[in-house]
Formats: structure tokens, C-alpha cells, sequence
């Protein structure tokens, strides 16, 4: 007879079906229209919908048009203004009663997002609905708190929205709910393959007795997509891969338009020796087997130090081989379908292909049949190069490759295009909050991975995105102001190399770049009048230098906020010493440089409430080296006013002057030169501003972009700025540099990324 050990490991999952009786009822011989304007349409052109574990077809649902989506938008257009002006108190209602639908029909979308979808019913059950419910929840305290919590600031207005098939209901939560409690309306595009949660929601919208326009939802292809990206709309909210992400970049460049993106990754899932074991493999299962391995955030690149990587491989791989493949309306299943044929085959050929370049595959093989279904895989032997450590897989099949020491981790770690998530192995939590500072990621799980909650801030740096999605950072992403209220700047012509009138110095004054804390001659060997001075005519290869200049100046980014606070009072002191153009602009300019001194080290991070048992820091890092392209007028008060901020949040900056007044910002280098601003901080390169703002925007290693030009300038930034995701800041009207706007926290926000880090405690 077997002892109790030896039966129990004999013992295999029986079979433990979800009713999908519910939903298919539901779905019975439906063909759906969109929802527009508090009603669904008469059905159009129509596609299906299927179910990628057994091909069957769920339902008809209609192709969205130019037409359907200008539609849509209209509809939203009319409900705005009464939307917005409704109290907090009254939108967080209509909130409160979506979560509260939801979570009686919780099981009713569960079944559905795992026949639309392929997920097993255990994460649609207990991880995508509660944390879309979550949403909604933590968002009606938001629209209730709102005048008190943000204020001076105003909903955008009409909010066009597309979202992934990874996640659609908890996509669509994660869209909408911050949306209409900041103000919005909304149009609404779901991915082709997954619109059935999304369909379902809109029933509850009518349901709430959600005010008619509020809400429309449009189905459709990627035509759809980039028709509501096109449309009259005030802000674009993309999640999705980074191709299309940059193709929205340039699309909306130059509309006016707010973008959010949250985009593709290769996260690094990072364990050291003295990791646990046993959790850390536990952690891989939640990292790349979860959802299929269909997580823009999936931990797809295992770093695993050399010591004991055959240790943990064992293991892993001991694990890989308990995972369940199969129904995953079953319960005991841990790997459902992933989301058609084509996603399926995309996963092949990248693996096809790391294979081809040397790497070892372990994976069990592919069950034949009907549905799209992939074993989990694990790739070894294979090095950083390697199409799989460098391409987002999106699919059950991980990398794994060793380190030495914390150093090289960092550096295979950070040796990608992503900066989306991070997850971090270590008992030493002195050597898990080191790497977490970093890592260039915008979300950091310590000892975990794959955790969310409507109150932490999730979004990426580099090219996976800008934005926020979450908690407080979530919702300025839908609020605005009104600062630029002033004329609209004009283009300011070409400047002349050829010799000018008279500058009328007694002494002719030879005037030179300000680059890496030294004069420099600009490489061209040109200058160009200005009214009393020649100046020199910069050009992209002197903002080549000032870029690396800058970079040398890494540690100005890693000093305390007080230090740099010391600094900046002592700029403030030197300059109130040494008067520079405009009297006016050169007083307030002091107390400009007081002002930003001030906020140096106040500009703090938070701790948010979220899971229990989790300490779960924002921490506002600064990008590191930024392009400022200073406004034409107050050629002093306006450079300082951009400038300054930017440096306070650690920056180090390569800042675009007057091109008709540069005057007062290249004689600013000697007040820099004696207020221990180290060389490379502060760069001044003068010249043709829309050309060097053009090389800004496409410098690689320049990782944020502000512009205060003339709206061809700025439109042309948006545009190149697409090749590495940068965020952009421009403005294409004057602003009063005399007064508050001058000085306004939207400067702060613009200068810091936010990176959310999830530390465990207890035993």
C-alpha cells in the first residue's frame, strides 16, 4: 500500500468545468452594433468573434468606420460640457454604481473575457474582474475629492481610448474609470479579437442610468483605431505594442491632442544568490506563464547569478513540467489558449528564430487539435544578442541567461529599448532597493511580480511609453490646465551667417557655446547678428557635444535634492550680483532661481495604500538629460524659468535660447561658471531653434523634450520624437513669465518620471 506522500503524488486534477451556460445565453445568435450615444446601433459590416481554445465562433459584431467613430464622437462632444460641470459628488455616483454592477455580474464577465479571450477562468475570476471593480471603486473617491485634490485643473474633454486583447475588461477599467471622474467623455475602441466584455459593459452603462454620450464604444480593426486617432478628439489613451504607439506619436503630432502610451516591454526578472529559491521560481510561473505570457509587463528575460543557476534551472524546469495546458474554462488549468492563430504563429516564429541563433529549447510539445494553444517554454544558452532578449515575445516562453556580479545585472538588465517593469530576487533587501534604483523601469517588483492596484501608478519609460495609469499620477494624465494663454508664437526666421551691422562694443566681444561647464567655439566656425552682438551659429554636431557632455554629468542626477537646493540659492546669489539683460526680467529671475531652490527637495514621492503587507513607493526620478528649447520672448526670465526646474529634479539639460535675444543666456555662463554648477548641468547651444530643435527631437540619448516655439517647431518635435518615445512638452502659445505661470508645478511634472516600486515585508 502507497503512504499518504507517495498517493498524493500519484494524484492527478480531475476535471472541474465553469458553467458557461450564462454567457452563451447571452451571446445567443447576437450580431452587435456599437454603443453610441446611450444605445446600440443597427449592426453594419460585420466580423466574428471566436473562441481561441476551440475556433467556435461567440458572435457577429459590427466593423467601426470613419463615419461610426465621427458618430461617436459627437455624441461624446454634446455630453462633455454637461458631464464636466456635474459635481464630484454626482460623477463619483455613477461610478459607485458601475462597480457595484460589475460585481454582481462578476462570474457573467468572467466566463465571457475566458471563451473571448483563452485565459483561464481562475485569473479572469479572482485577478481581471476584482481589480477592474477596484477601479471603478477607487475612482468614484477620486471624482468625490476632485475640486479639493486638483485644483485649478479641467477634464481634457473628449478622451479617445484603445485598449489591448490581453486584458480587455481590466484595459477598458483602467481607461474609462479615470476618465469620467476627471470630467471626460469618452469613445471607446477594444481590440477586434476581444470586444464581448467591453459590449457587455455598455449594457451596464445603460444600466447605471449613465448620462446618454458619456460612454460610446466602437468595434472595429486597426482602421477603426487609427480613424478615433484622427478624429476630433482631446486626448489619445493607446495601450499596445510600441510600433503602433510611435505611429500614434506621429499621427497626433502637431494636433494639440494629449497622449498617453503604454507600451511594449522585455522585462528582466533578476535573481540573486540569495534569493529564495523555491519563491523565485514561484515568481517565474507568475511572470511569464501567467495570462498565457500575453503581459506587456511579463517578466520574459531571466537573470539568474551564475552561482547558482543550474540550482534554480533545475528547478524551473521541474515546474515547467506540472503546468496544466488546456480548457480554460476549467479550473484546474494554469495555461489557457493564447488569442488566435496569428498571435500563435508570431510566437513560433520568434522562438523559431532564437533557436536558428543558438538557443536551447525546452518545452513540451505542441497538442494537436483545435485551438491555439502553446506549451510553456524556456529558452537557454543563449546570449544578449539574441532575437529572444531583444523582441517582446508576447507568448509563454521565457529567456534565460547568468550574471556575475549586481553590476552586470544592471547592465543585461538595462540593455533594451523597454523600460516597462522590473522584478527583483534577493533576501538582502539593501541589494533589491539598489537594483530597483537602477533599473530603468517604470514599474519595480521586489520578491514579486505582475501586482497591481488601482492605487500604484503603472506605465513605462523609454519605449515602452509616457504616461501613468493609476492612483494620482493616473488621473493628471486626464486633467489640464490653462496656463498658455497668451498669442500664438510666430516662426522666427533663419538666422544669417553673413556679417551684420555694427554691434557698438567698444571691445568686440567674442561670444561662444556654454558645453560641459566651458566655452566652446561652435563647430561650424559661424556666428550671426543679433541687435548689438554677434553670437554663435550652432549646429547639430554642437548639440552632439552638449548631449554628451551631459551625460558625463550623471552624478548631478544622483546628489540629494538638498545639495542641489545649495546649488541653486547659490545661482540666485550670484546672479542677484551679476546683472544680465532686462532689469525686471534679471530681478525676477533671482527669485525664480529661490523659488526652484525651494522645490528641490520637496518635490517628495509617495507611499500608497494598496496591497496588504506591501510597502508600494512612487519614487519622481529625474530622466536624466532633457532638451529645452526656451521661448523666444523674456530671453532671460523665460530660459531660467525652463531650465531651472528641470535641473532642481536632477536633470542635467541641453537648452535651446532666444534665437533673436540669445544675449542674456550665453552671458549667463559666468554666473553658472561661479555657483558650483557642474560642467555639463547646463548646456546653452544658440542658433537656427527649429533645426536644433529638430536634433533634439531625434537624439536617441535624449530622453525628454521641452519646446516653447512656434507651432511648425513644435509639431516637428512631436513628430521625431517618435523614433525613441521621448516625452514631449510643448507649447505653442506665450505664457505670463512674470507671474504664477511662471512658476507653475507643471514644470515638475514634466521634469520627473514616475517609478513605482512594490517592497514586501513580514515573514
Amino acid at each position: 500500500m502507497p503512504t499518504v506522500t507517495e498517493a498524493l503524488s500519484l494524484m492527478d486534477y480531475g476535471p472541474a468545468p465553469e458553467s458557461t451556460a450564462a454567457a452563451m445565453d447571452w451571446l445567443k445568435d447576437r450580431t452587435f452594433g456599437h454603443f453610441i450615444d446611450g444605445r446600440f446601433t443597427a449592426p453594419g459590416d460585420t466580423f466574428a468573434t471566436f473562441n481561441p481554445a476551440t475556433g467556435a465562433e461567440l458572435a457577429q459584431v459590427t466593423q467601426g468606420t470613419e463615419a461610426d467613430i465621427a458618430t461617436a464622437v459627437k455624441a461624446a462632444r454634446k455630453a462633455a460640457p454637461g458631464w464636466a460641470r456635474l459635481p464630484g459628488h454626482t460623477r463619483a455616483r455613477y461610478l459607485y454604481a458601475l462597480a457595484r454592477l460589475l460585481q454582481k455580474r462578476e462570474r457573467l464577465f468572467a466566463v465571457l473575457e475566458s471563451l473571448d479571450n483563452g485565459k483561464p477562468i481562475r485569473e479572469s475570476r479572482d485577478i481581471d474582474v476584482p481589480l477592474a471593480v477596484r477601479h471603478f471603486y477607487h475612482h468614484a473617491g477620486w471624482a468625490e475629492l476632485i475640486a479639493d485634490e486638483f485644483p485649478g485643473m479641467r477634464p481634457h474633454g473628449v478622451c479617445g481610448q484603445i485598449i489591448p486583447w490581453n486584458f480587455p475588461l481590466l484595459m477598458l477599467a483602467w481607461k474609462i474609470a479615470p476618465a469620467l471622474a476627471a470630467g471626460n467623455t469618452v469613445v471607446l475602441k477594444p481590440a477586434e479579437q476581444t470586444p464581448l466584455t467591453a459590449l457587455l459593459f455598455a449594457e451596464l452603462c445603460i444600466e447605471a442610468g449613465l448620462p446618454r454620450g458619456v460612454v460610446n464604444i466602437v468595434t472595429g480593426d486597426g482602421r477603426t483605431g487609427a480613424a478615433l486617432v484622427a478624429a476630433e478628439v482631446d486626448k489619445i489613451a493607446f495601450t499596445g505594442s510600441t510600433e503602433i504607439g510611435r505611429a500614434i506619436r506621429q499621427a497626433t503630432a502637431g494636433s494639440g491632442k494629449a497622449l498617453t502610451l503604454e507600451l511594449g516591454g522585455k522585462s528582466p526578472f533578476i535573481v540573486f544568490a540569495e534569493a529564495d529559491l523555491d519563491a523565485a521560481v514561484e515568481g517565474v510561473v507568475d511572470a511569464i506563464w501567467f495570462n498565457q505570457g500575453e503581459v506587456c509587463c511579463a517578466g520574459s528575460r531571466i537573470l539568474v547569478q551564475e552561482s547558482i543557476a543550474e540550482r534554480f534551472t533545475r528547478r524551473l524546469k521541474a515546474r515547467m513540467e506540472t503546468l496544466r495546458l488546456g480548457d480554460p474554462l476549467d479550473k484546474s488549468t494554469d495555461i489557457g489558449a493564447v488569442v488566435d492563430d496569428v498571435q500563435l504563429q508570431r510566437i513560433r516564429g520568434i522562438v523559431d528564430q532564437a533557436v536558428a541563433q543558438g538557443a536551447v529549447l525546452h518545452q513540451a510539445p505542441i497538442p494537436n487539435g483545435p485551438g491555439s494553444f502553446c506549451p510553456p517554454g524556456l529558452l537557454t544558452d543563449l546570449g544578449a544578442a539574441n532575437i529572444a532578449m531583444t523582441e517582446e515575445i508576447f507568448g509563454p516562453v521565457v529567456s534565460l541567461m547568468t550574471f556575475r556580479t549586481p553590476d552586470e545585472a544592471v547592465q543585461l538588465a538595462n540593455n533594451t529599448r523597454y523600460g516597462l517593469a522590473a522584478s527583483i530576487w534577493s533576501e538582502n533587501i539593501t541589494t533589491a532597493l539598489d537594483i530597483a534604483a537602477q533599473v530603468k523601469a517604470g514599474v519595480v517588483w521586489i520578491n514579486g511580480t505582475n501586482m497591481f492596484d488601482a492605487n500604484a501608478p503603472f506605465g513605462g519609460m523609454r519605449e515602452s511609453g509616457f504616461g501613468r495609469e493609476g492612483a494620482r499620477e493616473g488621473m493628471l494624465a486626464y486633467l489640464t490646465t490653462d496656463e498658455a494663454t497668451g498669442k500664438d508664437r510666430k516662426p522666427v526666421p533663419l538666422p544669417s551667417a553673413s556679417p551684420g551691422g555694427a554691434t557698438g562694443e567698444e571691445i568686440d566681444r567674442t561670444r561662444k557655446l556654454y558645453i560641459g561647464g566651458a566655452q566652446k567655439r561652435p563647430d561650424g566656425g559661424a556666428s550671426y547678428s543679433v541687435p548689438g552682438a554677434q553670437v554663435p551659429l550652432g549646429n547639430r554636431k554642437d548639440i552632439r557635444n552638449a548631449v554628451e557632455a551631459a551625460h558625463k554629468a550623471g552624478g548631478w542626477s544622483r546628489v540629494t535634492g538638498h545639495n542641489r537646493a545649495q546649488v541653486l540659492y547659490f545661482l540666485a546669489e550670484n546672479l542677484a550680483a551679476h546683472p544680465i539683460g532686462d532689469a525686471k526680467e534679471h530681478a525676477l529671475a533671482v527669485e525664480r532661481a529661490f523659488y526652484w531652490a525651494a522645490w528641490a527637495d520637496k518635490y517628495d514621492g509617495r507611499v500608497h495604500a494598496t496591497q496588504s503587507a506591501h510597502v508600494t513607493l512612487t519614487l519622481k526620478e529625474p530622466f536624466g538629460v532633457m532638451g529645452i528649447v526656451a521661448p523666444e520672448e523674456a530671453p532671460l526670465l523665460g530660459l531660467v524659468s525652463t531650465v531651472l526646474p528641470a535641473i532642481a529634479m536632477g536633470n542635467r539639460v541641453v537648452v535651446v535660447p532666444s534665437q533673436s535675444n540669445p544675449v542674456p543666456a550665453l552671458d549667463l555662463f559666468q554666473v553658472l561658471d561661479t555657483s558650483d554648477v557642474p560642467g555639463g548641468v547646463v548646456n546653452i547651444v544658440t542658433g537656427p531653434r527649429g533645426e536644433l530643435a529638430d536634433t533634439l527631437a531625434k537624439h536617441d540619448d535624449v530622453a525628454a523634450l521641452w519646446v516653447f516655439a512656434d507651432p511648425a517647431t513644435c509639431t516637428n518635435a512631436e513628430r521625431q520624437a517618435a523614433g525613441n518615445l521621448k516625452p514631449v512638452w510643448t507649447e505653442t502659445r506665450t505664457r505670463d513669465w512674470t507671474g504664477p505661470a511662471g512658476q507653475s508645478r507643471s514644470f515638475l511634472r514634466h521634469a520627473v518620471q514616475v517609478k513605482t516600486v512594490w517592497v514586501p515585508f513580514g515573514a
